[in-house]
């Protein structure tokens, strides 16, 4: 479902929040907002699958939204959970191939949309603006490099501790991070890292005790970012 974005009610914060909105040219942030659209999603509604035509970037408002790889057995492999205020699809905007990957809504969400064909309109106009989204499409392949290193170099423990802190900080999207709750379930981090849940609420365990985290049904809440940072070195 779509309808007309309301820049007071909906998008006052986005500016302030978000890291890579704040940071582009107050020109191309306007252009975004009058050439987007708000889509209201409900939990477990599929967003696109993964050989979808590109049909522009989004923005989470509300709620989360799961990015994931389904094997052919069926077997599904968590790469991202993403709020707000993170954008994400920039990839197809590149390229103009297929979706790359599958998107759920994890929970009922709002996202801002802004078209594929919007954005070839406004790029074509400013093509100085392709530099802004090459710096989200790079942010997001620095995520997934360090997250491969860290599968194959940190234990267990280690590992969640980096990938909770890169949550914690909206893989880079937050400019304000002092303490963050996630909605994520122990099933759904084991899945991301390759580890088995026992692993996982074990090295939770060990990061509450150590006063990192606070567990919540359903939720992590990081209460301390320093003591995050020194669990995953």
């Amino acid at each position: 479902m779509s309808t007309h974005i309301n820049l007071k009610s909906d998008l006052a914060a986005l500016t302030v929040a978000g890291g890579w909105f704040a940071s582009i040219p107050q020109a191309l942030r306007e252009a975004l907002l009058v050439n987007a659209e708000i889509r209201t999603i409900a939990a477990g509604q599929r967003l696109f699958a993964r050989g979808d035509a590109p049909d522009g970037i989004y923005c989470v408002l509300t709620g989360v939204v799961r990015v994931t790889g389904i094997t052919e057995n069926g077997q599904e492999a968590i790469l991202a959970m993403l709020e707000s205020p993170q954008w994400f699809g920039e990839i197809a905007l590149f390229d103009n191939e297929p979706r790359t990957h599958d998107a759920w809504a994890e929970s009922d969400a709002k996202l801002l949309r802004v078209s594929q064909r919007a954005l070839e309109k406004m790029l074509s106009e400013r093509p100085d603006d392709w530099r802004h989204f090459g710096r989200l499409l790079t942010q997001k392949l620095r995520s997934v490099f360090v997250a491969m290193e860290d599968i194959f170099l940190l234990p267990p423990t280690a590992r969640l501790a980096r990938r909770l802190l890169s949550m914690a900080k909206g893989y880079g999207a937050w400019t304000d991070h002092t303490s963050r709750v996630i909605s994520i379930s122990q099933e759904q981090l084991g899945l991301m890292l390759s580890l088995s849940r026992q692993t996982v609420n074990q090295s939770l365990r060990e990061l509450e005790d150590a006063g990192s985290i606070h567990r919540h049904r359903g939720s992590i809440e990081m209460v301390d970012l320093r003591k995050l940072e020194a669990a995953g070195r």
